[in-house]
């Protein structure tokens, strides 16, 4: 109890501007599934008069989008509150774990997600399912729906993954168009997920980098992010994570650390707080900070061919932790409406979360859903033909949207640099 954020709470005067941008208050409509119920469950645990237990599914359901902190006149940080009594949720909840469940989740977070390796091996296992025509026959034959309706949900709306050779082949540099002089010297963050499921969007990102004018450079050594190990509460294993990337990237004299989503860089530009007080790795932690960028940013200074017509109505679907954590909400509207051809048209509400969350919504599926089914009708008012997004978990929570409202055949969703590659005439194996 002693560990719990109390003197953040107590800044919370109640007030209730939160209530509106709260993803959960508006389709739960409890007060334990606002930010300031949390705020205030938190506090009472601090002070004893509830359990940890009591505070565990309030803060299991919350999506961290961190909507609240833009909307709160008294500046509370409801990021550090969350993050720091998940931490303590964690812990306790540690105690009591089986020993089977503790064994899967210390796997996938310390073996999985960290090691490149086995990302790929994941990702081969995957693109010969999807190649060999298994998923074909999976789906057609119904196959995929002895899985948990969760699991069996986002099979369907799974992304193209590369193919073993195409990633053995990629560069580990990519330089500007012959006889131009590199604008910004980058070094890419490739992520873990992003990189194995998601590996064409990084190609392209770093093929558009080029051809904007930037040397790029893949740095050996990088890993996970650790955002889903934070949000977690699993902070050894972030701090861990956090520390290795520093280390990772101090390896070259970059102008910019570019990242390509939302989620990842929400963490990334926040590796200090983990090391607040160390008089060492706060400093090192900072200068990495200084340098990390979302690639709208970069992209945004630099002069793009982007030469060919996309004549349909787009919308965007913001990422929460890139506009509410990151503070990057001019640059993706920016470089969309650059595009010749396009016909932008912003959603009601632009702010509010998807429901995608990291593993949200896969843990927390029928939720999920609610608030993805809220944000699909601000969508289907747009009449768009095609939803950017700019995080990868936003990107496959909108798959499933457009899916379940019927619309595969009239709505695309792209991640931004998808359509900006197609803008530029840039296509990858």
């Amino acid at each position: 109890m002693k560990k719990l954020p109390y003197d953040e709470t107590i800044q919370c005067v109640q007030c209730g501007y939160c209530l509106p941008a709260c993803p959960t208050y508006m389709t739960m409509g409890k007060e334990t599934h606002s930010p300031r119920g949390r705020i205030n469950l938190v506090k009472m645990a601090a002070e004893g008069q509830i359990s940890l237990d009591e505070l565990q599914e309030p803060l299991d359901l919350c999506l961290g989008c961190r909507a609240c902190e833009p909307a709160c006149p008294s500046g509370v940080q409801y990021g550090k509150i969350l993050e720091e009594a998940r931490e303590v949720l964690h812990e306790h909840k540690g105690q009591s774990t089986s020993k089977p469940v503790k064994w899967m989740q210390d796997v996938m977070f310390q073996k999985v997600f960290p090691d490149p390796k086995k990302l790929r091996t994941t990702a081969d296992l995957i693109w010969l399912y999807q190649s060999s025509g298994l998923q074909k026959a999976a789906q057609k034959g119904k196959l995929t729906k002895i899985l948990p309706e969760n699991l069996s949900a986002f099979e369907e709306v799974l992304p193209e993954v590369s193919s073993p050779s195409a990633r053995r082949k990629r560069p580990a540099a990519f330089q500007p168009p012959a006889g131009t002089a590199a604008r910004f010297k980058v070094a890419f963050f490739t992520g873990c997920i992003m990189d194995a499921m998601f590996e064409k969007i990084n190609r392209l990102s770093m093929e558009l980098l080029a051809m904007a004018g930037c040397e790029v450079h893949v740095v050996g050594g990088q890993t996970c992010c650790g955002a889903l190990h934070a949000h977690a509460g699993r902070r050894d294993d972030t701090v861990m994570l956090a520390k290795q990337n520093i280390e990772a990237f101090e390896q070259l004299d970059a102008d910019f650390i570019v990242n390509n989503a939302g989620g990842c860089g929400a963490l990334l530009v926040e590796y200090h707080h983990l090391f607040h007080g160390d008089p060492v790795w706060e400093e090192r932690a900072r200068k990495f900070v200084a340098k990390t960028r979302d690639i709208s940013q970069v992209l945004a200074q630099c002069e793009l061919p982007l030469q060919h017509p996309i004549d349909e109505v787009v919308t965007y679907q913001r990422s929460c932790h890139m506009s509410n954590v990151q503070k990057v909400v001019r640059e993706p509207l920016e470089l969309i409406k650059r595009i010749p051809g396009i016909t932008f048209r912003e959603m009601a509400n632009p702010g509010q979360c998807c429901g995608s969350a990291g593993i949200y919504n896969v843990v927390n599926y029928e939720e999920s859903m609610e608030i993805l089914d809220v944000k699909m009708e601000t969508m289907k008012a747009t009449k768009a033909t095609i939803i950017v997004t700019t995080n990868p978990g936003c990107l496959l929570q909108m798959k499933l949207g457009v899916q379940r409202e019927g619309l595969s055949r009239e709505v695309r969703t792209l991640h931004l640099i998808e359509l900006l590659a197609e803008s530029a005439g840039l296509s990858v194996p």
